[in-house]
């Protein structure tokens, strides 16, 4: 009989002082960082936040410093002060929006203990006229989704079968619901419950670039109109100008266009992930509304509470034992090493009480990232077990509930 090992903990308790009682991002088995006491998750790559950050405040220093502060004595009192204030405000609402798309819960969909029951058996004779009993879940599930049928796919890692939009992160190791991408600039996965201040972040950030780099231009304009000289002579006497123009300008390259592409993700109800996955423009996308019912979706509906509390206390467990249904389930989680869930090398198998194994091994896929995803693809002739199914594991009406025990769904 093989066990789930016991996720690493730090020894913290709660404040009775009792050893087996932690809270539940103590036990958290993504690869999230935690802050005041779980109050704030961050993803692995956290660091990166602080360039981002530096990225935003240092130009707006150096405009502040060089250029209006110089605007002061162009323009009038109250007016000189105006160009000031507003970018030393723009600069705040950028950092804000950064740190409340980085320092949520994206839409974490909570783990299984254990996999969901198998709807049907597999049964086959083995040599020697001993029956063996194998098991085996369907890797796909279908469901109607706003009239339309859309495949839920099984996560090995969660040992769940993912609502519609959700998909797995490599980095994060979580399952998130509505799964946009992965950003390295906020350290953190985009998804259902931060995807709207992601896109607050890069629109307000290509406005804070588009500012600064007029007011260079009016700077240097001013001094050409005051000295009589050239626009590049006006620039000369500017370096500051110089060096935060050409900076604007690349940056606006980048977060204009996320701007731009993100306006039309919306636009048409898509994800990221989706968009380069799946090209609905090819196919009918089952989740476009409308121009307007999409927009509503992202900025005027309320956010979804979170799936988990990281706070909440939990018990430790020492080991955690595999479901028994009278044939032993050999969790696909043991002794699984962090490369082995990097690299998709993922073992799910059904024993009988002889102790025979049949261990199904998937082959990785590869995400439209470049990356390996921590799931596995079924073995061909898992596939044609599964195909076989056909509409007895359709589920319609958007109902997903009970798909082999267990199904998360989507809010």
């Amino acid at each position: 009989m093989y066990g789930v090992r016991p996720p690493k903990i730090s020894d913290a308790t709660v404040a009775g002082g009792t050893p087996d009682v932690i809270r539940t991002y103590q036990t958290w088995k993504g690869s999230n960082v935690f802050f005041l006491g779980g109050r704030f998750i961050f993803g692995p790559d956290i660091q990166s936040i602080f360039l981002s950050i530096f990225l935003i405040v240092a130009p707006v220093a150096v405009f502040c410093i060089f250029v209006g502060r110089n605007l002061l004595d162009e323009f009038s009192h109250h007016l000189g002060r105006l160009v000031l204030i507003i970018a030393i405000v723009l600069m705040i609402y950028v950092v804000a929006m950064l740190l409340a798309t980085s320092a949520r819960d994206p839409g974490i969909v909570p783990r299984n203990t254990r996999p969901p029951e198998p709807e049907f058996m597999d049964q086959s004779i083995d040599v020697g006229s001993a029956q063996t009993v194998q098991l085996r879940l369907p890797r796909f599930k279908e469901i109607t989704f706003n009239g339309l049928t859309v495949k839920v796919k099984y996560c090995d890692t969660c040992m769940l079968y993912r609502p519609p939009r959700c998909s797995h992160c490599s980095i994060c190791d979580n399952c998130v619901d509505r799964f946009d991408h992965h950003c390295p600039w906020v350290g953190q996965c985009i998804g259902l419950r931060n995807y709207r201040f992601y896109f607050l972040f890069v629109s307000s950030a290509t406005v804070l670039c588009v500012y600064i780099f007029a007011f260079c231009w009016v700077y240097a304009i001013m001094i050409k109109n005051s000295e009589d000289t050239s626009i590049w002579g006006a620039l000369i006497k500017t370096p500051a100008s110089i060096a935060l123009i050409i900076y604007t300008f690349v940056c606006v390259w980048f977060v204009g266009g996320l701007t731009v592409f993100h306006l039309y993700l919306i636009s048409t109800n898509q994800s990221t992930y989706e968009n380069f996955r799946y090209r609905y423009d090819q196919t009918e996308n089952p989740y476009n509304r409308g121009i307007i019912e999409n927009f509503k979706e992202v900025f005027w509906r309320s956010i979804p509470p979170s799936k988990n509390n990281f706070r909440a206390v939990v018990e430790r467990e020492s080991e955690t034992l595999p479901w028994p249904l009278g044939d032993s389930f050999v969790n696909s989680n043991v002794d699984r090493t962090p490369s082995d869930m990097e690299m998709g090398d993922m073992k799910a198998a059904w024993t009988n009480g002889s102790g025979r194994v049949d261990d199904l091994r998937g082959h990785p896929r590869r995400s439209s990232w470049g990356r390996r995803s921590a799931s596995w693809e079924l073995a061909s002739d898992i596939a044609s077990v599964a195909s076989a199914l056909g509409d007895s594991n359709r589920i319609v009406d958007g109902s997903n509930e009970s798909l082999g025990g267990q199904i998360e769904r989507s809010k």
